[in-house]
């Protein structure tokens, strides 16, 4: 059996070495990427719940408002008016009815109407308050995704790592080429964010500098 040469073997260990030593720093970054990520999700989530809260707070004020208003006889608050108005037409139309009384009658009706419209307008900022929980709401279920990123990120870098693995055991294996296996590794990236990390350090920077913020999606 013929022996292989000393230099073939040595050209192969450090064709490995040098597939090692530029790989693992893209691993490093994506890594850092991840952490990142989670941190910002974190902070996104935790000033959602801070932010939520008080409007929480408004809108059961407000509900229980509103709950009393409409809870009137009459088929409730918002018809008051109408039920008054035809309760004391009646009155209104007696001849006899002498002109101060009317007036007074008349007097009272305004004031309802306008206690009637008040009543309405708390409606208003309640409905704004149940947009603002809404918005919120929405803001703390785009953060909790992040862990579906997170996920695709790691299982990718799990996979390479495996296959570095198999590589380096493997005395007999020709290492492929670091392009190769970076051109490999790239094909498989689904988010913007590992094209970006797969470059060196200098552009890395470059990219952070034009989009500061991370979208969840």
């Amino acid at each position: 059996m013929q022996s292989t040469p000393a230099h073939t073997k040595t050209d192969k260990v450090q064709a490995k070495v040098d597939l090692c030593s530029g790989v693992m720093p893209v691993w490093v970054r994506h890594l850092a990427e991840s952490r990142s990520q989670s941190e910002q999700a974190v902070t996104q989530m935790l000033r959602a719940f801070s932010d939520i809260n008080p409007h929480i707070n408004r809108a059961e004020r407000q509900a229980q408002q509103i709950t009393q208003a409409l809870s009137q006889a009459d088929g409730g608050i918002t018809h008051l008016t109408k039920a008054c108005e035809r309760e004391l037409a009646p009155v209104l139309a007696d001849p006899t009815l002498p002109a101060g009384a009317a007036q007074a009658i008349q007097n009272a009706l305004g004031l309802v109407c306008a206690a009637v419209e008040a009543l309405e307008e708390i409606a208003k900022p309640f409905s704004h308050e149940t947009q603002m929980v809404a918005e919120q709401v929405e803001r703390m279920y785009i953060a909790f995704q992040f862990q579906d990123r997170i996920s695709q990120m790691m299982a990718l870098l799990e996979s390479d790592i495996t296959r570095m693995h198999d590589t380096l055991v493997d005395v007999q294996q020709t290492a492929p080429a670091l392009g190769e296996w970076l051109a490999h590794l790239e094909s498989q990236y689904a988010m913007k964010e590992q094209h970006q990390n797969h470059g060196d350090e200098k552009s890395q920077g470059s990219d952070a500098a034009g989009d500061g913020e991370t979208t969840f999606f």
